[in-house]
């Protein structure tokens, strides 16, 4: 079929891409700013590593299963994008309400809320995604948002990084901030983004919802839950850096220079995620995301073997933007690929749980682990899991 006859093919960037790309860009814009200075607020009320590790898996595995069950009843609206506005409002209360928080357990249930809402949202975004393009311009689309999506992921920390000081440290008043690009992200999927019409699926059971998944589709199912049993949240880089740093540069210097390399590393996500959709349309989606995971492994290797300094954390900071958004863009175009359109909420709804339940695993182990252990034990773990995940992608993306 030639562009003429499908426009959508020649013209990816449509409206509705646009408004997904947007909505992505405001949202994480307002939870990046909780989320960079999250483990100094937490250190003013003295926890632990394995607290930092507990909220983050806690909320990332209760997204997950909210992604589930999102995605297999929204195959079965006329209109999925209600239940997107929605989690968007979530997500943006949820954040804003870590001002309210006086202990590590208060912030735990608001960070548990706000991830609520973003595992309603994930799945419906992504189906209306690939619902408004071609397969042969998933990767565009997909690598799109993410790029998108990490831009707000570093005017976020960068907001964090000048604001800290105007307010003097008051933490509260940066979390309320945090509720002007939260409902900016909620309008533009309430009215740019554009539906397509659809006709759900039958009323089938969740298991038989499950079961109508392609056995290729599942393959890589279990590939994408090995790595990601090892795929800490990158919170805990924030917090290496801030830990290491301190001896020599004092606790108010290495906070700065730790926040500045988490915006080095989502500066790196951003950039990567649009040149790793352009090759996901082009080369084999499978080797490129093994050639992802084998990066990770890379960078937890580096955290152990390398000497720790502004430089060398520069490199793992670098290492580790590239990897994720070679890992998230070559996912999400992977899974649309693989399922046909009609049960695209579903297969969006199980790999985001699968890759939940790795984040839960992964931060709540490598916290722990760090907390009893060390470092080295800790991203030792990850880096053979990394390791492992990228060779079941590569035995997986053989041709059949």
């Amino acid at each position: 079929m030639s562009d003429q006859q499908n426009p959508t093919r020649s013209r990816w960037l449509n409206r509705t891409v646009l408004g997904i790309g947007l909505a992505s860009l405001f949202s994480d814009w307002s939870h990046e700013i909780a989320t960079t200075v999250m483990p100094a607020f937490l250190a003013t009320m003295g926890v632990a590593a394995a607290w930092l590790g507990l909220i983050e898996g806690v909320s990332d595995g209760l997204s997950s299963f909210a992604k589930m069950a999102s995605g297999y009843y929204t195959d079965r609206l006329h209109r999925r994008k209600p239940v997107a506005v929605a989690g968007y409002v979530v997500t943006a209360l949820g954040t804003a309400a870590f001002g309210l928080a006086t202990s590590a357990w208060h912030v735990l249930m608001a960070r548990s809320f706000a991830w609520l809402g973003r595992g309603v949202r994930t799945p419906v975004r992504k189906a209306l995604l690939a619902g408004s393009v071609t397969k042969e311009t998933y990767g565009r689309a997909f690598g799109f948002e993410r790029m998108m999506d990490t831009l707000g992921a570093i005017v976020g920390p960068a907001t964090a990084f000048l604001l800290l000081p105007v307010v003097n440290h008051h933490y509260p008043t940066l979390f309320a901030l945090t509720l002007i690009p939260g409902p900016l992200a909620t309008a533009l999927i309430a009215f740019v983004v554009k539906e397509k019409e659809r006709k759900p699926v039958s009323h089938v059971s969740f298991g038989e919802s499950l079961r109508a998944l392609p056995p290729r589709f599942r393959k890589f199912l279990v590939a994408v839950g090995l790595f990601g049993a090892g795929d800490f949240a990158h919170t805990m880089l924030i917090l290496l850096a801030g830990q290491k740093l301190t001896p020599t540069l004092g606790t108010v210097k290495a906070a700065s220079v730790a926040t500045g390399l988490y915006v080095l590393h989502n500066m790196l996500y951003a950039t990567f995620s649009m040149i790793a959709g352009w090759l996901a349309d082009r080369f084999n989606k499978g080797r490129l995301l093994a050639s992802g995971y084998f990066l990770a492994a890379l960078m937890a290797l580096g955290v152990i073997l390398l000497p720790i300094t502004i430089w060398t954390l520069a490199a793992i900071f670098t290492v580790g933007g590239i990897y994720v958004a070679i890992e998230e863009t070559l996912e999400d175009s992977l899974c649309a690929e693989l399922v046909g359109e009609e049960h695209h909420g579903m297969a969006f709804g199980t790999l985001a749980t699968v890759n939940g339940i790795g984040d839960f695993a992964s931060s709540l182990i490598v916290g722990l682990l760090w907390t009893g252990f060390g470092t080295s034990v800790a991203f030792g773990y990850s880096a053979i899991l990394f390791i492992a995940g990228g060779l079941l992608v590569l035995r997986s993306s053989r041709p059949v």
